[in-house]
């Protein structure tokens, strides 16, 4: 039964009015305390809104607009240009095609060793799978992820790079690898031998390879994935183009609110130190919580909004986004099995 509509408008005037009010309070503790945290954390200077600075402390946001800008975004880009000119000359070759691309991606990204890492996991997932035991292939993925920390082969990865941001980006792309070989291997188990002529060795690479879930996500399961490659759709580079679009427009206006964000709000090292949490406000603690938990939805509105928009451009359905935290009541849907932060670590 819905709320009158004077009621549903007053719960909203209330709500945003309060959002408002904390991030007004946690803006003053920031600016207070600007000079203390820049000191102490070095805050960046300020690109998209001059005479503010930035926010530096969020980790996986800084790392991968670093990247993105640097050489992710130009590989999407290639990604893109061969995922349309497939679909538009060899429609029945794009699979293979764009499995060739995303290899070529990752040897370029990692090297040659880091490629050869991830086909070796590729590889002995397909061979213990053939064994069609759940629980094998459960063990087998952790016995995997798990050498990502054993100090030896730690330090052998280390120096195939020169820096540890490189170090970093093949971690956490063998990370979410292993997601997608843990997938294959499970649906192969899973299936009746009938229903095994998808789950072959090169439609695993294909998936593996795809490059626009290669180095964060999210994660499509291995049959929704192949029936969606397989199917065969009439193609309009005019109704593609505003896809792309108006999906370019959506995601640069939730950059921009990220970035607007973390130029009014120190949320992250705020949170650091604890002189400035102890004299705020509740209402400025409110604000800092409410940015925080916000700013992280709105990260991964875009971290996965820019392969999600790709995917669309590959004629497959994305994954859900991420629902607001704003409008949820509990956050057992974050978690839930239909959206996508569920592969987060």
């Amino acid at each position: 039964m819905l709320l009158p509509a004077w009621e549903l408008c007053l719960y909203g005037l209330l709500t945003v009015g309060s959002h408002l009010y904390a991030f007004y309070e946690a803006h003053q503790v920031s600016r207070k305390y600007e000079a203390a945290m820049d000191r102490r954390f070095g805050l960046d200077p300020g690109t998209l809104f001059r005479g503010l600075k930035k926010d530096p402390m969020d980790f996986e946001w800084s790392y991968w607009i670093e990247w993105g800008r640097e050489r992710i975004l130009w590989l999407l880009a290639g990604h893109l240009l061969v995922s349309q000119v497939s679909r538009l000359l060899v429609e029945k070759y794009k699979p293979w095609c764009l499995m060739v691309y995303g290899m070529a991606a990752c040897w370029l990204l990692l090297g040659i060793k880091g490629f050869a890492v991830i086909l070796l996991h590729a590889a002995i997932s397909f061979a213990v799978a053939q064994f069609q035991l759940s629980l094998l292939t459960w063990l087998c993925s952790l016995i995997l992820l798990s050498t990502l920390r054993i100090p030896v082969v730690e330090e052998t990865k280390r120096k195939w790079y020169d820096t540890e941001n490189e170090y970093y980006l093949l971690l956490f792309t063998v990370s979410v690898r292993c997601l997608f070989c843990t997938s294959f291997s499970l649906e192969y188990c899973w299936h009746a031998p009938t229903q095994k002529s998808s789950h072959s060795f090169p439609w695993m690479l294909a998936y593996v390879f795809y490059y626009p879930t290669f180095h964060n996500g999210p994660l499509v399961n291995f049959d929704e994935f192949s029936k969606q490659m397989r199917r065969q759709e009439a193609f309009s580079v005019k109704t593609n183009l505003s896809i792309l679009i108006v999906g370019i427009i959506r995601i640069f206006f939730w950059w921009c609110l990220a970035e607007l964000m973390i130029h009014l709000m120190y949320i992250h090292a705020l949170y650091s130190s604890a002189l400035p949490l102890e004299s705020a406000s509740y209402w400025a603690l409110g604000g800092l919580a409410l940015a925080q938990v916000l700013f992280f939805y709105v990260k991964y509105l875009i971290l996965y909004g820019v392969p999600g928009l790709l995917l669309q451009m590959d004629g497959l359905k994305p994954p859900a986004l991420p629902c607001c935290v704003s409008l949820m009541h509990s956050f057992t849907k974050m978690w839930s099995k239909d959206k996508d932060l569920s592969v987060i670590g």
